[in-house]
């Protein structure tokens, strides 16, 4: 079972950079698919980007290609995203979460951390 915590997170304005970390606990961190997904206030959890047990493969929503990039360093157990040139639009709870296949419906996802707060002033 994977216990998996973001940081991260914080205030910047609109064009700035951040970058999110997802620690996860469990010995079995390079099986899994991880993803990165965010909620606004009042909208739905959404899709971001997603990345493969080795890193060779990777996919992301369309609002973001381009702008962030998603890394994951098995040896630390950790998944990073990279996010540049930020948009007030980006202003999200992010959550990172584990799934056995590389997938962009939330449901394939078994395991999620607690979030980090985004927030890009414009």
């Amino acid at each position: 079972q994977e216990q998996l915590v973001e940081s991260g997170g914080g205030l910047v304005q609109a064009g700035g950079s951040l970058r999110l970390s997802c620690a996860a606990s469990g010995r079995t961190f390079s099986r899994y698919v991880m993803g990165w997904f965010r909620q606004a206030p009042g909208k739905e959890r959404e899709f971001v980007a997603a990345i493969g047990w080795s890193g060779g493969s990777t996919g992301y929503a369309g609002s973001v290609k381009g702008r962030f990039t998603i890394s994951r360093d098995n040896v630390k157990n950790t998944v990073y995203l990279q996010m540049n040139s930020l948009k007030p639009e980006d202003t999200a709870v992010y959550y990172c979460a584990a799934a056995r296949i590389l997938a962009y419906d939330l449901k394939e996802y078994n395991y999620w951390g607690q979030g980090t707060q985004v927030t890009v002033s414009s």
